[in-house]
């Protein structure tokens, strides 16, 4: 069993996938008007309108309600990737700190509240838990 993608719920599609694609650096490609995907090499971030909710089930998501899930991106360089994202975020909850599992973690919002963790293992162990991921 593969972990493939995760999708985040939302009322304004085109402005969270406008946040990832900016945030990730990558295009997002679009089904529909209600749903895109943001795709990395080592999975999927789906963005689906509110009008997409009845097909699971009335009531099966909530957009803009997530507050036990963190998404996390593993980079190259989170100080680097701070820069370059700092001058447009609006909601940086830590800056770059080295975690005592050692990983470096930025943790910022998206538009709609989800968190984000972009990190950098630094340790030897954290770096090892890594080897063969890409960056």
């Amino acid at each position: 069993m593969n972990l493939v993608s995760v999708r985040l719920i939302t009322d304004d599609v085109k402005r969270l996938v406008a946040f990832y694609e900016r945030a990730l650096h990558t295009p997002a490609t679009w089904s529909t008007d209600d749903f895109a995907e943001v795709r990395t090499p080592t999975g999927t971030l789906a963005i689906g309108s509110t009008r997409t909710v009845g097909l699971f089930g009335p009531g099966a998501a909530h957009p803009a309600d997530n507050h036990t899930a963190i998404i996390e991106f593993l980079v190259a360089d989170v100080d680097a990737e701070f820069a370059r994202l700092s001058p447009w975020l609006t909601d940086v909850v830590t800056v770059p700190t080295t975690m005592p599992w050692g990983n470096r973690s930025l943790l910022v919002r998206d538009p709609d509240g989800t968190l984000l963790n972009f990190f950098t293992p630094v340790t030897a162990d954290a770096v090892a838990r890594f080897a063969g991921h890409d960056r």
